[in-house]
């Protein structure tokens, strides 16, 4: 009875820590799991499906792989007892502490033979065969084998009638212990299935939790699966930029050599030619004039019209750089002597435009922004472009009159000639756009402007509200052709339409300019037109048109540089008085393109439309 209370202390143990391996067990499927969360992220998402699966059968693997283990740590116990318990009964050891090596586990077998055995074996045999269907050691008295002489060399003795009743005492002894490890092994047995069923229970139990952080970690790696589209569609982008980059840097220098080309060709056809017509070759350097520096076809013809191959490429070149930063001194506040100390005093490198003008500063670098130092708060100057004073400057203004600004806004050469007429006479401010008038208003206030009155009447019709000026100013509203390195959307946005809606609107408004003016004022009957575009269409042909409506002449403007307006364009023979306006382009006066003409009214009379 002792063995059994050993054997139920053995189960307690056992028990006791089963609990710890479950723990350690559920810990270690957790972090598999995340483990392999972890590791898909990077993934697509049919080999996520694979490797959940792959952990949900490693899960069970383990939990398997658990049980074995515990199974046959039970078995080795239960051999170990066994051991001990034939230690107890024989009478000496069966193996010999002698021996150096561990033999396998013995299979001890009790047998009863006829022949005689010695008394210090007490008729035990050794097998050394492994029996596999019990966990225990059996103890077969079957056998009729003899078994080896004794350990020490005794000599055999024969057994008496009392030595063999002792036997039998020792079998009945026996026999009673195989039944008490039956019914052992038996309720060993119920409690291992017990076990087994509640293992997996915790197993599936543990499956639903995997699945929940599987589909957990599924939804966030959806997620990161966009994240990650996105990231590589972005360095795929990068890439096909790079390489379409570097495929434009090739395409722009043999570009550039094909103009070369052309241009070196156009220099002296008649030796350069080879064969080739002036048309295609021209036709060639306009397209790739077109695709180099992003002009649409039509405004390249009208600009190759205007200049030489030469003079074109110069144009288009100084199109695409910013104008000197200029200012105009407000000499109703401040001379322009002490305006430039005052500026150089802050930091500001500057200089006098030049010998055609007394007001007029360019502004190389500053250490502070221009737009906004006391100066220009107070009004003592204006941020205006140098091409912007020549129209101004052609007008005149004299004190006392009476000027029209057909078209002021925002109110630079608005605030110039009031500053002229010395705040004297009146000044009359058109603009129909009422909103560029907020900007007019600021500026008129701003630099001390007391003698004009704004309104904001459309100017084809003014005439009809107003008249008997002693000059106007027209700074007509264009395409913008002469301003582009401001506007660089004049390269696409203009086209024949949008050319033919500005010459509509500017044959009006010089028509009403001219029925506004005295012919028989004192001091004036002038007119100046003037736009920011450099195409004839806008600039000659607007001028010769008035000379067919009106009874006007054209006068020099009184500006000692810039070319003379052109008389013949594309077998166009335009009035020869032309020739007194002005014209002014980036390439060769470093200023914005303008075009300038004064004309001086003759009569009120309108001449015959016919």
């Amino acid at each position: 009875m002792g063995r059994v209370k050993q054997f139920e202390l053995r189960k307690k143990k056992v028990k006791s820590k089963r609990p710890k391996r479950q723990a350690d067990l559920s810990l270690k499927s957790i972090l598999s799991i995340n483990k392999h969360a972890k590791v898909a992220k990077r993934k697509l998402r049919q080999e996520k499906q694979t490797k959940a699966l792959a952990a949900k059968k490693k899960v069970k693997f383990d939990l398997n792989r658990s049980q074995t283990k515990e199974f046959d740590k039970d078995k080795i116990i239960d051999e170990s007892l066994a051991i001990k318990f034939n230690e107890q009964q024989s009478p000496k050891s069966i193996i010999s502490s002698k021996c150096k090596t561990k033999p396998p586990t013995p299979h001890v077998n009790l047998i009863k033979s006829n022949s005689p055995i010695t008394r210090s074996s007490k008729k035990l045999r050794l097998d050394l065969e492994p029996d596999e269907d019990d966990n225990l050691v059996n103890f077969n008295l079957d056998s009729d084998d003899e078994l080896p002489d004794d350990e020490f060399g005794d000599e055999d003795v024969p057994i008496n009638d009392s030595e063999e009743s002792e036997d039998d005492e020792l079998r009945e002894q026996i026999d009673d212990d195989t039944q008490i490890d039956e019914e052992i092994d038996e309720e060993m047995d119920e409690e291992m299935e017990d076990e087994s069923d509640d293992e997996e229970t915790t197993a599936l139990s543990k499956n639903q939790t995997s699945k929940q952080l599987i589909n957990n970690n599924d939804d966030e790696l959806d997620d990161e699966d966009v994240e990650e589209e996105e990231k590589v569609k972005k360095i795929m982008t990068n890439i096909t930029k790079d390489k379409t980059e570097s495929v434009e840097t090739q395409d722009i220098i043999e570009l550039k050599e094909r103009i070369s080309e052309k241009l070196f060709i156009l220099q002296d056809f008649k030796k350069r030619s080879k064969g080739m017509k002036r048309k295609d070759v021209l036709d060639l350097l306009k397209k790739d004039l077109c695709t180099y520096y992003s002009y649409n076809a039509y405004l390249m013809a009208k600009l190759m019209q205007l200049f030489s191959p030469t003079e074109l490429k110069e144009f288009l070149e100084a199109s695409e750089t910013q104008r000197p930063v200029t200012i105009r001194t407000n000499t109703l506040k401040t001379r322009r002597r002490d305006l430039a100390q005052a500026l150089i005093n802050r930091g500001v490198n500057l200089n006098p435009i030049g010998d055609w003008t007394k007001v007029g500063l360019v502004i190389y670098d500053s250490q502070v922004p221009i737009g906004a130092t006391p100066e220009y708060l107070a009004g003592h100057y204006m941020l205006q472009g140098a091409a912007s004073f020549l129209p101004v400057m052609a007008l005149a203004p004299q004190e006392n009159e009476k000027i029209l600004d057909l078209c002021a806004s925002p109110g630079g050469k608005s605030t110039y000639i009031a500053a002229l007429m010395k705040n004297t006479g009146t000044l009359i401010c058109n603009d129909i756009n009422k909103e560029r008038t907020k900007a007019l208003y600021s500026n008129l206030q701003r630099l001390g402007v007391i003698n004009s009155i704004v309104c904001t009447h459309d100017g084809t019709k003014f005439a009809k509200i107003m008249n008997d000026f002693d000059r106007v100013l027209l700074d007509a509203p264009c395409s913008g052709t002469g301003v582009i390195s401001k506007d660089q959307s004049v390269k696409i946005s203009k086209d024949e339409n949008d050319i033919k809606k500005h010459v509509y609107i500017q044959k009006q408004l010089i028509l009403a300019a001219i029925d506004s003016l005295n012919a028989n004022s004192k001091t004036g009957g002038y007119l100046v037109y003037s736009t920011c575009s450099i195409l004839v269409d806008e600039c000659e042909q607007i001028i010769n048109y008035a000379l067919k409506k009106r009874h006007v002449k054209v006068l020099p403007t009184g500006l000692n540089f810039g070319k003379p307006g052109l008389t013949k364009f594309c077998g166009l023979d335009l009035h020869s008085s032309l020739n007194h306006c002005r014209r002014f382009y980036p390439h060769t006066q470093n200023m914005d393109g303008f075009f300038v003409c004064k004309m001086k009214k003759l009569s009120n009379k309108i001449l015959d439309n016919k």
